[in-house]
């Protein structure tokens, strides 16, 4: 069940697709001549043949970019156990190698393998939105005339092993490479089985708060009376709630004066206007970001099928490419229910940065705190020194996110002291990687991934001669450095619980929801208690695999089995 890499007697299949759409294999000399027929066939037939080769040899696939090879062969039904991408582990060795932002596509990496200046990238990005390019701009060939494809992802891989020989801790990014491709065949599958999404529910919801659906161009029916309160709030002079000038200028006029309209600013003013304000910002979100347009692109056939990006944010977490995949409101979930017969199996770390920090700093004490499943609760006891009262638990969770997050404002500062004085080499470990940023350096998660430097913009601020304004640079990078070592090692370890998890269900429970620290499996009802038996199995191998098999903290991820999203929270 292990995700650690293979040993030279895995089969190994390299794998790639063309512009065209048509599969180009390579396998070892070791698959027997009458199992290889022809390498270079049409999604149809190369569906066949990978399933066939997974039944045979179980292999290790090498694709050039998973999220461009797989979904093809998934959507005719054939399955893939393990494999490399190519591609996140270009980006993890350029990260390591402190070169962020360098193009890590099958045509970059080929040209960096053969000693060439990299062409602008082909590849995949990061992106912390949904925006980005389309598949086939993301993965053009841009290879040099006249060579083969396979070649290319033969030389990549053979340079990338090279380079993993030479990071000071190779098995540790090994794991975080097997970890993150297995990660990009769950994304890939999770696409393709969707999320039980009932749109009748979801349209009952839209016309419950927002009124019959509009035509194109008009406000839903209840915008359009909130706008009309409004704008007879301010005296009956047009205010168009969409635009914030409007409503600045609007809130001027009355003597108000405020710096924007957001939401946050707005609820500390006293006016009429203020709280039809609130109600229309919040529903012309909803409208905005998950209405009827959007049901129509996303929802079909009782699923809502996004496009997930694997390690899509610097620290190793995901995003989704459209959809809003990991920003799914409360109002919402709803709409996500079960299958008749199936259960929906929602787990949800608890607490897991703090945890991860007892990890990686080794505190003892913290990692003794981690027994209890609330960890807020237990720290509180901790730091008191008695049963916790009214608000312990809440100021213990303000020192803990502070010594994370690097927050001293209020009474945050004197609460991360009484934490440093019970829990020192936990604050010690947070305030070390907050120390390096500052200074302009970079911090690695747990199995390797790398922080970015800061720009030359920021080190020309913390160099300069204004020595309060490079100070605050450099404190606000020191903030970015001490979360990052935090939050991308929890990155890590779900990276490795997911792997784990993916080859641990039974069929045909599927993995359909995957959000930072909350897994949701899509089960028949009768497999509810194997799913949880699963899960648990997957923390305590994540656990020990990401931080050692000694490792004293507690990782709590309790499994709630329900029909509808909605009831697990």
């Amino acid at each position: 069940m292990s995700v650690v890499a293979p040993t030279m007697s895995v089969v190994r299949i390299l794998v790639t697709r063309r512009p065209d759409g048509r599969y180009l294999f390579r396998p070892p000399d070791s698959v027997p001549a009458e199992h290889i027929h022809t390498t270079d066939l049409d999604p149809d037939d190369a569906a066949e043949l990978v399933g066939d080769w997974e039944n045979a040899y179980a292999p290790r696939w090498v694709f050039s970019a998973v999220e461009h090879d797989y979904p093809p062969l998934l959507s005719r039904g054939t399955r893939v156990g393990r494999c490399t991408d190519l591609a996140l582990t270009e980006y993890l060795l350029l990260a390591h190698a402190e070169r962020h932002g360098e193009p890590r596509g099958l045509a970059a990496a080929y040209a960096r393998a053969r000693g060439l200046p990299p062409s602008a990238d082909s590849g995949v990005h990061h992106h912390d939105t949904d925006d980005a390019p389309t598949l086939f701009e993301l993965h053009r060939f841009d290879l040099p005339p006249g060579i083969d494809p396979r070649d290319a992802v033969e030389t990549v891989l053979a340079d990338q092993e090279r380079r993993l020989r030479e990071v000071t801790h190779p098995q540790r990014l090994r794991l975080l490479i097997a970890a993150e491709s297995a990660s990009a065949l769950a994304a890939a599958e999770m696409s393709a089985d969707g999320l039980p999404w009932n749109a009748d529910v979801h349209r009952a919801l839209l016309t419950e708060l927002l009124g019959p659906r509009p035509l194109s161009g008009q406000r839903p029916p209840k915008l359009a009376e909130l706008a009309e309160r409004i704008t007879a709030a301010f005296g009956g002079r047009p205010v168009n709630p969409d635009h914030p000038g409007s409503v600045v200028r609007a809130l001027r006029r009355e003597g108000i004066d405020v710096s924007s309209a957001r939401a946050h600013v707005l609820r500390h003013i006293d006016h009429p206007a203020i709280p039809p304000l609130l109600e229309y910002k919040e529903l012309s979100r909803l409208y905005s970001a998950h209405g009827w347009a959007w049901l129509d692109q996303w929802v079909r056939d009782g699923r809502f099928r996004p496009v997930y990006v694997v390690g899509g944010v610097v620290s190793g977490r995901w995003a989704s490419r459209g959809g809003a995949a990991l920003q799914i409101p409360k109002l919402l979930r709803g709409c996500v229910r079960a299958d008749p017969g199936w259960t929906l199996v929602v787990a949800d770390a608890a607490q897991l940065e703090p945890r991860v920090l007892a990890a990686l700093s080794g505190d003892r004490r913290l990692a003794e705190v981690s027994a209890d499943t609330d960890l807020y609760t237990s720290l509180a006891r901790a730091m008191f020194g008695r049963m916790p009262i009214e608000d312990d638990r809440a100021r213990a969770k303000i020192a803990m996110l502070s010594a994370m997050y690097g927050g001293t404002s209020g009474e945050a500062a004197p609460l991360l002291a009484l934490l440093r004085r019970h829990f020192p080499h936990a604050v010690s470990f947070v305030e070390s990687a907050a120390r390096e940023g500052e200074r302009g350096g970079v911090v690695r998660s747990r199995l390797g991934r790398t922080s970015p430097p800061p720009s030359e913009a920021w080190r020309a601020i913390t160099s300069g001669d204004d020595a309060g304004t490079a100070r605050r640079a450099a404190r606000d990078w020191g903030r970015f450095t001490r979360n990052f070592v935090v939050q991308a090692s929890a990155a890590d370890w779900t990276a490795v619980l997911l792997a784990t998890l993916r080859r641990r269900l039974p069929a045909p429970a599927r993995l359909v929801f995957f959000q930072h620290d909350e897994v949701l499996v899509h089960c028949p009802a009768e497999l509810t208690e194997q799913v949880r038996d699963c899960l648990a199995a997957s923390v305590s191998e994540a656990t020990a695999l990401v931080f050692g098999p000694s490792c004293p903290v507690r990782f709590p991820m309790p499994a709630t089995a329900v029909e509808v999203y909605a009831d697990a929270k």
